[in-house]
């Protein structure tokens, strides 16, 4: 190996979570909420959570005690994950994925959707946001914080929010992934919101955690399935309404919802974009509206995948899904993510993988849609990021062999000369 490919990695988790325990963003919480914020915390302490594995939360909670309390105590988190060997993080809401008793005030978190009050889903979001740029500020260069921003309601407050979060340091923005009652992201009355994230920087998320729960009855398996769907579901009216062509500065990414969706999906988008047979009865004119771009392109230029705990299977299509917009996250401190054993995770999973791939999938790709400064990174990198070979990638040549096919072939509905395969 060169001494290039022997650099350790800079590895910047583009999942990962903070949140207090929810009674102690009392302070937070404006005034005029606080009678509210009491009630509800009185409402929480009267339910008894079914969801969870009980003897898995005991033994979680239990084993981890210390390093979960990072999700609100700084200096304990940048502890958590320097021995994960990570650098750099997106921080999203809602510490706790296991007892279900903290989160964002009201709801406002992961799980929110249409179905919220909307004052009381503002209120939230706005205690949640003031501590968040708070922890962002103790450590600016490692912390890239997502506000919450509960567009559906009033898009002009939620433009405000994200106004306030760009002021003061944060990095992205979060919206719910189920829109119902209200309109879907393509209606027109979200295009100034689309347009003042664009012109703040600030890339616009959708996160796994709401799902149609009341449909599910006793089948939890049911809400495995769609806890994924739900947030990927926006990304397609997003495309189609022609929000990307209209706004073509604004990122947005689908976070912790897997990625081995992604191929499947742009296939489809391209061949019918592109008239295939089975989309020929249908007007292309109206299916295409106002794209002048395959979706693909769209999605290359606009979109990326918190690619949050890949499986194996994501990795090894990572040149489907497309190796610029494939960012890896660790979910720090779920118990789904790979903390606190992170660099077994990417033994396993990025053995084979090419050092230079591995590079942006694990932080460059993160580094350049939040704005990382990776020189002020660096140094921490030199410290405790993983070597190539501690991933077990010791014949880089050989990896980059072994891949060269699949590398060249890259997206398999497209041919070298640009046409798609109908």
């Amino acid at each position: 190996m060169s001494d290039q490919s022997e650099e350790r990695y800079l590895i910047i988790s583009a999942d990962c979570h903070a949140g207090l325990p929810t009674e102690e963003y009392r302070p937070y919480v404006d005034p005029g909420f606080r009678e509210a914020f009491d009630d509800m915390i009185r409402e929480r302490q009267s339910i008894t959570r079914t969801l969870s594995d009980p003897e898995f939360a005991e033994h979680w909670m239990e084993e981890n005690k210390e390093g979960i309390s990072g999700a609100w105590n700084g200096a304990r988190r940048d502890k958590e994950l320097d021995a994960d060997g990570v650098v750099g993080e997106v921080i999203f809401p809602d510490g706790d994925a296991v007892t279900g008793f903290t989160g964002s005030p009201f709801g406002a978190g992961l799980s929110s959707t249409g179905q919220l009050d909307p004052g009381l889903a503002m209120a939230g979001a706005r205690a949640h946001n003031r501590w968040l740029a708070e922890l962002c500020a103790d450590s600016p260069v490692r912390r890239a914080g997502v506000a919450i921003t509960p567009v559906l309601d009033d898009p002009d407050a939620a433009i405000a929010e994200a106004e306030w979060a760009a002021a003061n340091g944060l990095r992205g923005v979060l919206i719910p992934t189920m829109w119902q009652p209200y309109p879907a992201y393509h209606d027109p009355r979200y295009d100034r919101f689309w347009a003042a994230c664009a012109d703040l920087n600030l890339p616009v998320h959708t996160h796994s955690g709401a799902a149609m729960s009341e449909d599910y009855g006793e089948h939890v398996a049911l809400y495995l399935m769609e806890c994924r769907w739900w947030p990927a579901r926006p990304l397609w009216f997003l495309m189609w309404s022609g929000v990307f062509e209209r706004h073509p500065n604004l990122r947005f990414g689908v976070t912790e919802s897997s990625a081995y969706w992604v191929p499947d999906l742009l296939w489809l988008m391209d061949t019918r974009y592109e008239h295939a047979h089975t989309s020929k009865k249908i007007s292309r004119s109206k299916i295409i509206g106002e794209l002048t771009m395959r979706p693909t392109e769209y999605f290359d230029r606009n979109c990326f995948i918190g690619a949050s705990t890949p499986e194996r299977i994501e990795v090894e299509r990572r040149y489907h899904i497309g190796l610029d917009v494939f960012l890896w996250g660790n979910d720090f401190p779920h118990p789904e993510g790979t903390w606190p054993h992170t660099r077994d995770w990417l033994s396993r999973n990025f053995g084979d993988v090419p050092v230079a791939e591995t590079r942006k999938m694990l932080g460059l790709n993160a580094a350049r849609v939040y704005d990382f400064d990776v020189e002020q990174l660096g140094p921490l990198a030199d410290e405790i990021g993983p070597t190539p070979t501690d991933l077990g990638q010791v014949d880089d040549g050989a990896n980059v062999v072994k891949w060269a096919d699949a590398a060249a072939r890259g997206r398999f509905w497209l041919h070298a000369d640009g046409e798609v395969d109908r």
